[in-house]
């Protein structure tokens, strides 16, 4: 099948284990309600009253976790399921209802002596980095009554407007004329376009594109602005300076490693601007390229794949790394955890959602046989196998935070393509570093664009809601900096921030700063295998499944890396440089 297995999740939302777990989390509520009281006695066991709570989360965030993927996957496929969205907003709501019960117990945390009790308790020893982070949450913490009412407000407000971006940006289409005749295409079918062979489909693409974001620019400013007001309301309330030192927090980061990052990012700049100008020569640009080029396929032996050939390539070369990692591969191919054609009402783009409660993951691609979109699932492989690594933890220990988060994914796409260049010729060579290149150019590049339209629709968001001409013109000019003189000044994307749905997650802010972290970071592993070798993988498998338990530092400090120093990132960043050598040696043989 090349459609995914929800069975073993649920048979269907009739099902009697879908209604019992139904049923359980309608119980929630009375279960907290009764600990809240006992915490609330004059004398209580401290030891007794956490081992019950972490009992109770553990239990109820596998369930609702379940319940929330089984909703989310069924709206990914078809976000016109009325089912779907119901249940994700029950979901919600439900989530919402821990609140009050969470900060009682974070409260209790912040009077007692974490170390005695972990001499005395195996579980809550088992637990303690949680339980730090859970008592160092405290300092942005509201009152009770505050925390609870901004997590109902929520439900109708961010997550709301989620939804609505959502549901419509994925059921979007446009016209498109070929050959005389006037179609109408789903938004990812037009997006595809962008990867056409033929330039003047390229062009089409683009502009039919642009033209369809029009229809819903207003709904998706106003989904962009009640969001963005929102999260600048809470973390102003909580005391953080910015938004970004909220993301930072929840990241386990600090600024002295974002900004090593960034900076060394800006540094390289010119070695990417100087690939985006190789390329447009090579396709028949004088000048900077356009923005509808940045994808062109350079040559022909881009080679296409079946998705069965697509299986076939990556359990290969996953095999290269380790066995475990290819019978994963192999696993989710054969017991159907994949979604992989475009179709109308899917949702664009790719994604992986691990789910421990069935100790599986579920993975979302848009596949139409480009070797882009091969590494594309060997990606997101990555991110189900790192979920495979983690899920012998307690659940609790199992939440990483968003820059390692791309580690797995990253290590995997460059276990593939590296595999292949070995054996590459000079034109299949060239395709593979174009892909290589492509797609760091977008996480560098790209991401910083972004990086500096998110900050700047913050301070601007201070003032006023957003216009759609403001933000086109935020989104401009943010390209404009981090592309430079590269991208044709009078081609570039306006609505990109309408077209990415990461700016719509009230929860996740700064969704961008974190691929450019795991790529750099998934590199600098890279490097470190190639010197050690075999004896790494237990290195690699240790890092991953102490993601969830560690501060972004202390993993990694586990093989060695310091990312306060730009050196760290530097080294990486040599490594895209030599790609960009290599493809300049080529495309100079070509055109001369």
């Amino acid at each position: 099948m090349n459609t995914w297995n929800l069975e073993a999740l649920y048979k269907g939302f009739g099902s009697p284990e879908f209604q019992s777990d139904l049923d359980a989390i309608d119980r929630l509520q009375d279960k907290y309600s009764k600990w809240i009281e006992d915490c609330n006695q004059n004398t209580f066991d401290p030891v007794a009253l956490i081992e019950t709570f972490l009992n109770y989360l553990i239990e109820d965030t596998i369930r609702l976790r379940r319940l929330h993927a089984f909703g989310h996957l069924n709206f990914a496929v078809d976000s016109r399921s009325e089912k779907a969205i119901s249940l994700v907003s029950k979901i919600q709501k439900k989530q919402s209802e821990l609140t009050e019960p969470m900060v009682s117990f974070k409260m209790l945390l912040k009077n007692v002596d974490l170390d005695e009790l972990c001499r005395n308790s195996e579980l809550i020893d088992a637990h303690r980095f949680f339980l730090e982070e859970s008592i160092s949450s405290t300092d942005h913490m509201l009152s009770l009554n505050e925390e609870v009412l901004i997590s109902k407000m929520k439900l109708t407000g961010s997550s709301s407007w989620e939804t609505l971006q959502s549901k419509v940006s994925s059921q979007l289409n446009g016209t498109v004329e070929i050959d005389g005749k006037t179609e109408i295409w789903p938004i990812m079918k037009i997006r595809n376009l962008a990867f056409s062979k033929d330039p003047e489909m390229r062009r089409l693409g683009y502009e039919s594109e642009l033209a369809s974001y029009k229809k819903h620019e207003e709904i998706s400013a106003a989904a962009l602005n009640g969001i963005k007001g929102e999260v600048l309301t809470v973390s102003k309330l909580r005391g953080y300076d910015t938004p970004l030192d909220e993301t930072l927090s929840n990241s386990r980061m600090n600024r002295e490693i974002l900004n090593a990052m960034i900076e060394t990012m800006e540094d390289y700049l010119p070695e990417f601007r100087r690939y985006v100008l190789l390329k447009a020569k090579l396709i028949g640009h004088d000048g900077p390229m356009p923005f509808y080029d940045l994808f062109a396929p350079v040559s022909d032996l881009d080679q296409e794949f079946t998705v069965d050939e697509a299986k076939a390539f990556i359990i290969k070369y996953f095999g290269d790394f380790s066995e475990d990692l290819s019978n994963f591969a192999k696993k989710s191919f054969e017991q159907d955890w994949i979604d992989f054609e475009p179709r109308e009402g899917k949702v664009g783009g790719a994604f992986c959602s691990n789910i421990p409660s069935i100790k599986e993951s579920r993975i979302l691609t848009n596949f139409t046989g480009k070797l882009k979109n091969v590494l594309t699932l060997a990606h997101e492989l990555g991110h189900g196998f790192h979920g495979d690594r983690i899920m012998g933890e307690s659940i609790l220990n199992t939440t990483y935070p968003m820059p390692l988060a791309e580690t797995a994914s990253i290590f995997c796409e460059t276990i593939v393509r590296n595999a292949v260049l070995k054996d590459a010729n000079e034109d299949l060579s060239l395709s593979i570093l174009e892909n290589s290149l492509q797609g760091a150019t977008g996480v560098i590049v790209d991401i910083l664009s972004r990086f500096y339209f998110e900050s700047e629709v913050f301070e601007i968001r201070k003032d006023h809601p957003l216009s759609v001409s403001e933000l086109n013109a935020l989104m401009l000019d943010s390209q404009k900096k981090a592309y430079g003189e590269c991208l044709d000044p009078d081609c570039l994307h306006p609505y990109m921030w309408l077209n990415k749905t990461h700016y719509y997650y009230a929860s996740r802010n700064f969704y961008n700063f974190p691929y450019a972290f795991g790529l750099l970071f998934a590199r600098g592993l890279y490097a470190i295998y190639l010197e050690k070798g075999d004896s790494f993988i237990s290195e690699y498998d240790a890092l991953l499944k102490a993601t969830g338990k560690m501060s972004i530092y202390d993993v990694c400090k586990l093989v060695g890396i310091d990312p306060t120093q730009k050196s760290f990132w530097k080294a990486s960043l040599d490594q895209i440089k030599s790609e960009v050598d290599a493809f300049e040696a080529i495309v100079t043989a070509k055109i001369q």
